[in-house]
């Protein structure tokens, strides 16, 4: 007879994972904000900026910040000792971060 499944300790599991992955992502957007320059910014200008990209309906005016997006994580890929930490850290941001963009 199979053992059953204790439904509670694999909800708890799940719910520690999302945990940890959420909070990972915090980390990885404050690495970007970061890396890019943009914590010289106050905070009411980032967040003004940011509604205002994540409003943008224009596909090309999103597609050009996508390609500079992709052209700034590669320049940082292939110069190891950049500020702020490995270049194999960024590219970690850069492939978890990258697809919240294009919605």
């Amino acid at each position: 007879m199979r053992k059953p499944r204790d439904i509670d300790a694999e909800l708890r599991t799940l719910q520690d994972k999302a945990k940890s992955l959420k909070a990972r992502k915090v980390l990885q957007l404050g690495e970007l904000v970061t890396a890019t320059g943009a914590d010289t910014l106050d905070a009411e200008t980032l967040a003004g900026l940011l509604l205002e990209a994540v409003e943008q309906q224009k596909s090309e005016t999103r597609e050009g910040w996508r390609r500079r997006g992709a052209a700034f994580f590669q320049r940082r890929a292939r110069s190891p000792k950049s500020p702020g930490g490995s270049a194999g850290d960024d590219a970690g941001a850069a492939t978890d971060g990258g697809g919240h963009g294009a919605r």
